[in-house]
């Protein structure tokens, strides 16, 4: 019986409601050196529509190519070697990593041992090297067969948090005594409120929409949380960093006149509110000038100061404490197929998701066709 052929999802890169699937053959031989995933299924949040705003800025549209004008936007799930041409890399090995909204990819490793292969195909030269790292199951400290689903839903996002977090710490704040952070409901804020308030240098406060006011409350991670339109509410005195993962220009620029010289930093991060973004910051802000967090830099720098299994000691008792922490508001919501895909991708552009639900999707028709776990 022949496989069943492929399937990726593809977007418009300037317009991201545009969009449409690809079929094709199943991929065929493959040359030596090259492995075969069958990608199981793969988490879809907000976090994902900012790989696509920083696609062209961040080179995120080169790790999958598509034909011109479009992208494949990357996820992070689980994929099954189904075949390999890599003496390394055995068949039936089961890997965490950042695959495409996609049934299959092909890799080539450049390295490749029990606890990591490295992708190393010419497309994927000189990009983010942590986003080229599969981590084989079997070996992986963070594993846990029945912790799949939020391990691809968040911790491609705690990281990104548990580093920016760590970024900010270093610099004591910048003297700040408070974190303000945007789209407080989002599960890469949420993620940062938790590691903020497990250090306790710095107050955790929350902006949000009114929709999900109720829900960022009930956490219990934010020491306070606040409308957007009230951020004039907090004080205006407290010396303050601002973590924006919505993107929306009013806010910042609110949050910019508020607190004015006590704004010392303001990170960029996310773009959950993608569709209100300025075309360029305003310079005539008061505060601080915005500047973008790239996770893999301070990957790297923590893999120099604490060396790799440093590194991964302290991620992991932190992802740990915030996993346990999770189990009481996380819904995880499966689906599976092309109009599962579709529309979580077009609630998910349009902010119709709710918080408390996680979407793990896969382009495969159902759950035995996905692998049946």
């Amino acid at each position: 019986m022949a496989d069943p052929q492929s399937l990726d999802f593809i977007v418009n890169r300037k317009q991201w409601s545009e969009h449409h699937f690809e079929e094709g053959p199943a991929p065929g031989d493959l040359a030596a050196g090259q492995v075969l995933f069958r990608v199981d299924r793969f988490a879809f949040t907000a976090n994902n529509i900012s790989y696509a705003l920083a696609g062209d800025m961040l080179r995120y549209w080169d790790f999958f190519p598509a034909r011109e004008g479009c992208g494949r936007i990357h996820t992070m799930g689980f994929g099954d070697v189904v075949a390999s041409r890599h003496p390394e890399v055995a068949e039936g090995t089961r890997c965490f990593g950042f695959y495409p909204m996609s049934r299959y990819l092909v890799i080539e490793p450049s390295h490749a041992t029990a606890t990591q292969i490295v992708d190393g195909v010419a497309h994927r030269q000189g990009l983010a090297p942590a986003y080229n790292q599969y981590s084989p199951a079997k070996a992986d400290a963070l594993y846990a067969a029945d912790r799949e689903d939020p391990l691809m839903l968040m911790r491609g996002l705690f990281m990104t948090s548990f580093l920016a977090e760590d970024f900010l710490a270093e610099s004591s704040h910048h003297g700040a005594r408070q974190v303000l952070i945007t789209s407080a409901s989002s599960k890469t804020s949420i993620a940062l409120a938790f590691v903020v308030a497990q250090r306790g240098s710095a107050k955790a406060v929350g902006l949000t929409s009114a929709r999900n006011l109720d829900f960022v409350r009930q956490l219990g991670f934010y020491d306070e949380v606040r409308l957007y339109e009230d951020v004039a509410s907090l004080s205006a005195d407290d010396p303050t960093v601002l973590v924006d993962m919505a993107g929306d220009a009013t806010v910042n620029a609110a949050a910019h006149r508020h607190f004015g010289d006590a704004l010392r930093y303001h990170c960029n991060i996310g773009a959950t509110h993608w569709d209100a973004r300025a075309a360029a910051p305003d310079e005539g802000l008061p505060g601080a000038k915005p500047e973008f967090f790239f996770a893999p830099g301070q990957i790297q720098k923590r893999s120099q100061d604490w060396g790799p299994e440093g590194l991964q000691e302290r991620l992991g008792g932190a992802w740990g404490a915030f996993c346990d922490a999770s189990d009481a508001w996380l819904r995880v919501v499966r689906g599976y197929g092309r109009e599962a895909v579709e529309q979580v991708y077009l609630d998910t552009l349009a902010g119709r998701t709710r918080p408390a639900e996680g979407h793990v999707i896969s382009l495969w028709d159902d759950e035995a066709a996905a692998g049946g776990r």
